[in-house]
């Protein structure tokens, strides 16, 4: 995933017209000091089931699992971290993933194990 410009007008375009392949990779995360020597990976793409700890905005601190990734939007949504609409209802609040710190890896999948022990090389 390399694009060659530095032109920010070219950064954004790429992210806006981005492939479903790659968006996830965008979508990644850096890992606990604990599970990056464990693993030997420094950074991961988030999936549903990861849980995860909130290092930047509001909720700086809070952690949770995380229930939805938007890939279209670049967003994740972590159980917890709800707003308040007028009429009372709470919704989830978007976050992006690079203000997040994943605690703990969601492993129900064994590719993804595999994944990590490639990238891990």
């Amino acid at each position: 995933m390399k694009l060659d410009s530095k032109q920010p007008r070219k950064q954004r375009k790429f992210l806006y017209t981005a492939p479903l392949h790659l968006r996830g990779k965008i979508m990644s995360a850096t890992l606990s000091p604990d599970l990056r020597e464990k693993y030997g990976v420094r950074a991961l793409p988030i999936r549903e089931g990861d849980k995860v700890k909130i290092m930047r905005g509001d909720f700086r601190g809070h952690e949770g699992k995380v229930v939805e990734v938007d890939l279209k939007r670049y967003r994740i949504h972590v159980e917890g971290v709800t707003q308040k609409k007028v009429d009372g209802t709470e919704v989830f609040y978007p976050v992006h993933p690079s203000n997040v710190m994943i605690v703990e890896l969601n492993l129900e999948d064994e590719r993804r194990e595999k994944i990590i022990n490639r990238r891990a090389g």
